[in-house]
């Protein structure tokens, strides 16, 4: 008998869920994550789910109660004889603190590792990981996704792609900028923001040409936004012309919408990896990776490989962006 596959949407992007159970011409799973009074959580599901492949579509950015709510939404498939349970979480919240960068401090991204696997999780798809060696705190199967794919894709639809070159807002992005910059044949320019010494304003140098050239800076996400912001004036600055953003996951907290309505860009490019409240901002455009997450869902319950969707010629004529 063949294995039915389960897609289950927890609360944190519900949105995002259905358009990738869309993509699959499949409807979401009958199941409910309601709290209680107090604001404890509960799951249930009112379908059988015996022996099915279940994938649990859950962004983990917080409130914790997102992670929390997955790793009941696992335990709940565990006990119900899921046959399979894979965890996908587009935006792997808590995966900034991967290392003892100062004395006394946790290593969340472990942490919620381990979390995952011993609520039951089988195997895990993510998506733009803030350090890719995230993937070794996991003993299970690892499913790692890039944005860059469909943003590439989307940035190339724009018509700016003549005369452009893509930056990085610091010295930590530039694998990701290197990236874009070929696979949209451009050169690569590196905001590098140093303090001369404390208390001192940063001073930005920019290592590269960014003179009468329009500019596409990358990143992974956009948390507060100062980064991004600050390196677009400097480049701005250095004699730029028309200045975009292109980032994975929209945190965007704190002042980041002010910081961007103020800011030079022209537009600022994310994807619906996570869902953020905030005011409403015109320079930002939002581009859907539910095709690429419903391919690669759609690849492992096939048995077949996932690595074909880091090529964006593979991924180019099978998905399309909603805007």
């Amino acid at each position: 008998m063949e294995t039915p596959i389960k897609i289950v949407a927890g609360r944190s992007n519900p949105e995002l869920a259905k358009r990738i159970a869309d993509y699959l011409g499949t409807p979401l799973c009958d199941a409910k994550a309601e709290n209680f009074s107090d604001g404890e959580i509960s799951v249930n599901y009112f379908e059988s789910i015996r022996g099915s492949d279940m994938f649990i579509i859950q962004s983990t950015n917080p409130p914790a109660d997102n992670l929390m709510e997955l790793l009941i939404m696992i335990d709940a498939a565990k006990r119900s004889s899921a046959h399979r349970i894979t965890a996908v979480l587009p935006y792997y919240g808590y995966a900034r603190q991967d290392r003892k960068d100062k004395p006394r401090v946790a290593i969340t991204a472990k942490l919620v590792a381990n979390l995952l696997t011993q609520a039951g999780a089988d195997r895990i798809l993510t998506m733009d990981l803030h350090a890719p060696q995230i993937q070794g705190f996991f003993d299970i199967p690892f499913d790692h996704l890039y944005s860059s794919v469909v943003l590439i894709d989307h940035v190339k639809n724009m018509d700016i792609a003549d005369n452009l070159v893509v930056a990085s807002p610091d010295v930590g992005g530039v694998k990701l900028a290197r990236k874009f910059a070929s696979e949209l044949g451009s050169e690569l320019v590196i905001v590098d923001k140093r303090r001369p010494k404390a208390n001192v304003a940063e001073v930005m140098n920019i290592i590269g040409d960014v003179k009468g050239k329009n500019v596409l800076l990358v990143d992974d996400m956009i948390d507060t936004a100062g980064t991004i912001v600050n390196a677009a004036k400097a480049i701005k600055e250095a004699g730029g012309l028309k200045i975009y953003a292109a980032a994975t996951h929209p945190i965007l907290s704190g002042p980041a919408i002010e910081r961007i309505n103020n800011s030079v860009f022209e537009k600022v490019i994310v994807t619906d990896s996570l869902v953020s409240e905030h005011d409403y901002c015109s320079k930002i455009e939002t581009v859907t990776i539910s095709n690429l997450f419903g391919e690669a869902i759609k690849r492992i319950y096939d048995g077949e490989s996932v690595s074909y969707l880091f090529d964006s010629k593979n991924i180019t004529h099978k998905i399309t962006n909603h805007h």
